[in-house]
């Protein structure tokens, strides 16, 4: 499976696209937030594939003009293949603008996700528009990431947290990437691509409306 997954920036490489050999074949386009709904149309045009999107704090003509045929994934935990992929809008508080969320009103949205989780499973991967904190967020109440975002990594561990919101310039795609436990965090400011060997999808072979996992409910968020 090869993602494309794209924030914050539009990419003179991808808007237009004049080398698409670069980038396809690709199954699906993931934004974390930040980019003209427009360009996120373009893309899944384009290249035909499926988009799946969460809001920054600056994608404001969203509810307005949302990008066409795209799938806002915020609080949501769609099974896209196989790959279990849950989805995080918005920012640290910091103006009082949309899309900004204080830490203990994300760790309620958290919360709601549970049911979802256990439902499928687990998570393979997560996109959200913030980082969790300490890993490549920045000191400044907006740029700050989330703590809760860490614990859900400890607890479920997903193969992949993507996000954007912190803009740096990356040379070496390698210096994208931090770890946690079993989680790759990368922040996808620009545009990154994801290569996932579709054997190593635990999903994969679980169809969406399949039978719930076996095992009595348990606390998912200690």
């Amino acid at each position: 499976m090869r993602l494309l997954t794209v924030s914050d920036v539009t990419s003179p490489e991808l808007f237009p696209v004049a080398h698409p050999e670069l980038f396809e074949p690709l199954d699906a386009v993931l934004s974390c937030g930040d980019v003209p709904p427009e360009y996120l149309t373009y893309l899944g045009h384009f290249f035909r594939v499926p988009v799946y999107y969460v809001r920054g704090n600056h994608d404001i003509r969203y509810c307005r003009r949302p990008p066409q045929g795209a799938v806002d994934v915020h609080a949501r935990l769609v099974n896209f293949k196989g790959l279990r992929l849950l989805g995080f809008e918005g920012s640290m508080w910091y103006n009082g603008g949309p899309m900004q969320y204080t830490e203990a009103e994300m760790r309620r949205i958290l919360w709601k996700t549970r049911p979802m989780i256990w439902w499928h499973g687990g998570v393979d991967m997560v996109i959200a528009h913030a980082p969790p904190r300490g890993f490549g967020d920045g000191d400044d109440p907006c740029h700050q990431g989330f703590r809760c975002f860490v614990r859900l990594i400890r607890t479920h561990k997903p193969r992949w947290f993507i996000h954007g919101h912190v803009h740096r310039a990356f040379h070496d795609p390698s210096h994208r990437v931090m770890r946690l436990e079993e989680t790759n965090i990368l922040n996808t400011f620009g545009w990154h691509i994801v290569d996932i060997d579709d054997a190593t999808i635990p999903g994969k072979d679980r169809p969406l409306d399949g039978p719930a996992p076996k095992g009595p409910w348990r606390r998912l968020f200690s």
